[in-house]
């Protein structure tokens, strides 16, 4: 910097190199190029001159200003766009304009003024066309001060409003130069101007450094050897203001304010886009909370209905067993001594009043809980792929413009919603339910063949069968070699005893492997259930959580950098 720096500015000098050095580095590699330059611009700036940006429309008279600012006229008047290009005026020997670079035009002149600070005139803010925009806009947040001229006759037009609301998040400081006012009748009327000027700079950007009505033309024509004129050009109280502001601690006060500045409203933007794409990791992440939840609801459900349905099949063979008991109790009296001689019509009328049709009732109970349990399974996927598509349909609808750019969040979810959308579609879409019932329904009768029930490729009702027909032979089995007078009184009630206590077991027995053996393939099915859309959410679950870790680091760091910075512009204020 131009000025010898006191200790505690070289302190604060190198604390802000520090601190907005930090905050280069922490800056996304996806943020715009635009804004990480002109952070590096406004760093290196701080070992460069003071730099004075002049803007204004065209016919603001900011050409007349910035001669009369300086006592030489070295930019041309006239009524029509004189500066068309950007102009960088600098102290030199000698007075010459010469190209530089980038369409950026080099003003020298042995101006003291033009020792401490370098000016930037920029071309009118309704006569720019868009290269010299873009050059304006590079120069805007380099500045360490903006005058901003506009005139009596046409205070505050349009184009003036568009340019300011352009800078206004840059933090600039802006001081008002409203020229021309030796155009107006009366004080009055200057008063009227200067207020609705302060007012609509206020509204539009808020804080305004100062508000300053001068004329040019007569500051110029006082310069110029006319001293009379000096008093009614106002332009004392200007020149007053520039020269206090820019002593050797109001140029470093502002100096340092300009990348601070710069900093801080790149912080503001990205702590923004930080908590728009945290927001969303965190809909994501209750989407997955939602899902898991839902999962859980369908295990309750599943395990509830699954119960009751088995409590059917059960059922069914207490029905049995109740009928076997009542049969054996009519039967075996001495009274039917003679029908229990009739070996063939006795295992009739077992198999008819016993065994009746509960094979095929719990062969179609099982058929119709295999059913249910692959309707549910498809249901369940359903409603992951429904879930995730209404995610991925929501936040594309928040998104403006073409497609998010590679590498952003934006990007990387909606590619992995997409791929899990994808997998979840293919699944309902090639979901096979006859396929899934029969080998879901294979599993079960297998689980049973496991448990010694009976042979390969027996049917449930065939298993149920073969065991009531095996008691039924029990219970015949006490006749062979038996005479019927034999049987007296006391065979047969200790037969019938023996008998219903051995057809319970057995039944008790099938029910139980039954049962436990379709709780066990139950609860395989569910398990494998759960651990597919598991499987399939993994990865976008693996990503929110990853992307919000990552995210609230950078966040964490970014409103460490903003409070550095909030604190190092504190300590700049002016002291009492």
């Amino acid at each position: 910097m131009d000025a010898i720096l006191t200790k505690a500015q070289e302190a604060l000098l190198k604390q802000a190199r520090d601190t907005l050095g930090r905050l280069r580095d922490a800056l996304p590699a996806d943020i715009e190029m635009s804004g990480r330059q002109a952070l590096i611009d406004s760093i290196r700036q701080l070992d460069e001159l003071f730099l004075l940006v002049i803007a204004g429309e065209f016919n603001s008279g900011k050409s007349a200003f910035i001669n009369a600012l300086l006592g030489q006229k070295l930019q041309p008047e006239g009524v029509t766009p004189t500066t068309d290009q950007i102009y960088l005026l600098r102290y030199g020997e000698t007075q010459q304009r010469l190209p530089g670079e980038n369409g950026v035009w080099l003003q020298t002149a042995p101006v003291e003024l033009l020792s401490k600070l370098t000016v930037v005139d920029t071309p009118g803010t309704n006569a720019i066309v868009r290269e010299h925009e873009a050059l304006t806009s590079e120069f805007i947040p380099r500045s360490d001060l903006v005058l901003f001229v506009t005139s009596a006759d046409r205070p505050f037009t349009e184009s003036e409003r568009a340019f300011l609301e352009q800078i206004r998040n840059w933090g600039k400081k802006i001081v008002l130069v409203i020229n021309k006012i030796d155009i107006l009748d009366s004080e009055a009327d200057v008063d009227k101007v200067i207020a609705f000027v302060t007012s609509s700079a206020q509204a539009l950007i808020g804080d305004v450094a100062a508000v300053f009505p001068v004329s040019a033309r007569l500051a110029q024509a006082a310069k110029a050897g006319q001293p009379d004129k000096w008093t009614a050009s106002r332009f004392a109280p200007l020149e007053a203001y520039i020269r206090e502001t820019l002593d050797d601690e109001g140029r470093f006060r502002l100096k340092l304010l300009n990348p601070l500045g710069v900093g801080g409203r790149l912080i503001r933007e990205q702590l923004a886009n930080l908590s728009g794409d945290l927001a969303t990791l965190a809909e994501d992440s209750n989407l997955l909370d939602d899902i898991r939840g839902q999962m859980v609801y369908y295990d309750e459900d599943m395990q509830r209905n699954f119960k009751a349905r088995i409590g059917e099949i059960d059922g069914l063979l207490l029905a049995m067993e109740k009928r076997g008991n009542e049969f054996f109790d009519d039967r075996l009296r001495l009274a039917r001594i003679p029908d229990l001689l009739r070996s063939k019509q006795l295992e009739a009328d077992f198999q008819q009043e016993v065994v009746a049709d509960t094979p095929r009732q719990i062969e179609d109970r099982v058929n119709e809980l295999v059913d249910w349990m692959v309707q549910q399974d498809l249901r369940q996927w359903t409603a992951v792929a429904e879930h995730l598509g209404r995610q991925r349909d929501a936040y594309a609808s928040r998104i403006v413009g073409d497609t998010p750019r590679e590498g952003t969040l934006a990007y990387d979810r909606r590619r992995l919603i997409d791929s899990i959308g994808r997998s979840t579609r293919q699944a309902v879409e090639s979901y096979d339910q006859t396929r899934e019932a029969a080998e879901l329904a294979a599993s079960a009768r297998q689980a049973v063949v496991n448990a010694g029930l009976a042979g390969v490729g027996a049917s449930l009702g065939v298993i149920i069968a073969v065991v009531a027909h095996a008691a039924f032979l029990d219970f015949t089995g006490i006749f062979a070699g038996v005479a019927a007078a034999a049987l007296g009184l006391l065979v047969l009630p200790a037969r019938k005893r023996k008998t219903k206590a051995e057809f319970s077991e057995k039944l008790t027995d099938l029910r139980t492997r039954l049962v436990t053996n379709l709780e066990q393939q139950f609860d395989r099915e569910m398990r494998n259930s759960t651990q597919r859309i598991e499987d399939t959410i993994a990865p976008f679950d693996r990503f929110v959580r990853s992307e919000r870790d990552r995210l609230s680091t950078r966040q964490t760091t970014l409103q460490g950098l903003s409070a550095e910075i909030s604190d190092l512009a504190r300590q700049l204020e002016p002291g009492p």
